[in-house]
């Protein structure tokens, strides 16, 4: 059975970032240019990272539901789906992208070296839908002024908690990433006492320790965002990012979540934008807004280096139409018998068991 290696979704925090979310253009030509791209993004990540080792360029490429469908075909991760629009005391819109590339590193002249190449590769393909340039702000504080990502597992935590195993054998070594854009009241927020940000947030600004459970309010940040099943927390990796533009007044948090369930972070989500229960909703919520929101599948790199660029497969609500006309699709290729990828034209003959 083929060991799948999954893409850098549980790297360390770098001190800088690009989210670049694109979709892809109508017709089949864009989505087989796309197809064709993706056992070539591992050595444009190593063409440009070369130039300084050190950097620690890295690059994740993920999914829409829409464009694995058109890209891909059938089969589909058990969970991947658009993102689920939230509607509570806040709202959580459900914004347009098919290709997430996530990009990082400790200098912002590579990942913009490298979003450059990976724009210029696809070419007329796609349309940037949102570009945002993420950097390190003292000791990884938000621009709120608090410690963001304190709680994120590391090392076989991080992977246990996002990489996808046996529950989805033909996608392995997979993950799904929720983004979301959120711009900052810093007007209202500094005028708010220290002490209401703690409460706020759940720990305190300066030292970033826990407030103990006397002292914490039910609708703090890291109160609501804690997911428990079965007595065993659900945990997700963030690799957040601050970002902004002075002239504009633009202040923000670009989130971006990792975990092997998509369910994890939409139920964190409703949590905070819903309340837990209905209406103890996210206070933070009242000063930062969400302005985007977008679900994605990432596959394996094994996946990636493995897909064959040949023609776009159909997409799988094609498939499903020929199937109930009592035909075979033309291209959605089966699942391997050992499960693993081995699902059809998505894998190169690489000799490789």
């Amino acid at each position: 059975m083929l060991s799948m290696s999954p893409q850098p979704v549980a790297g360390p925090l770098t001190r800088a970032a690009i989210f670049l979310v694109v979709t892809i253009n109508d017709g089949p030509e864009p989505a087989a240019t796309v197809r064709s791209f993706c056992p070539d993004l591992s050595a444009l990540v190593r063409a440009v990272g070369f130039r300084d080792p050190e950097g620690r360029l890295s690059c994740v490429m993920a999914f829409g539901a829409d464009a694995w469908d058109r890209v891909f075909g059938a089969p589909r991760p058990k969970e991947l789906h658009p993102f689920k629009e939230i509607t509570g005391k806040h709202h959580a819109p459900a914004t347009p992208g098919d290709l997430l590339f996530h990009i990082r590193a400790m200098r912002m002249d590579l990942c913009f070296e490298l979003a450059s190449e990976i724009v210029v590769r696809l070419g007329g393909a796609v349309a940037v839908a949102d570009e945002v340039h993420g950097f390190q702000y003292f000791e990884n504080r938000d621009l709120l002024g608090f410690v963001d990502g304190t709680e994120n597992p590391v090392d076989q935590p991080a992977l246990d908690a996002t990489v996808i195993g046996e529950e989805d054998a033909p996608f392995a070594g997979g993950s799904y990433v929720i983004v979301q854009k959120y711009l900052h009241d810093l007007k209202g927020w500094n005028a708010v006492p220290v002490e209401q940000q703690e409460k706020f947030v759940g720990r305190t600004k300066l030292s970033d320790i826990e407030l103990d459970d006397a002292t914490k309010p039910s609708f703090a940040h890291n109160a609501l965002t804690v997911i428990e099943e079965n007595g065993q927390e659900l945990q997700i990796v963030r690799a957040n990012m601050p970002f902004g533009e002075v002239g504009k007044g633009e202040f923000g948090t670009y989130f971006c979540g990792y975990a092997r369930s998509p369910r994890r972070t939409e139920q964190m989500l409703e949590n905070m934008f819903v309340g837990r229960p209905p209406g103890n909703y996210d206070r933070l919520l009242d000063f930062s807004r969400a302005v985007t929101g977008t679900l994605f599948f990432v596959p394996s790199a094994t996946f990636l280096d493995d897909v064959a660029p040949t023609a776009a497969a159909p997409a799988s609500a094609d498939a499903d139409s020929t199937e109930a006309a009592g035909e075979p699709p033309s291209e959605a290729p089966p699942s391997a018998a050992d499960g693993s990828l081995g699902v059809g034209s998505l894998r190169r003959d690489t000799g490789r068991e």
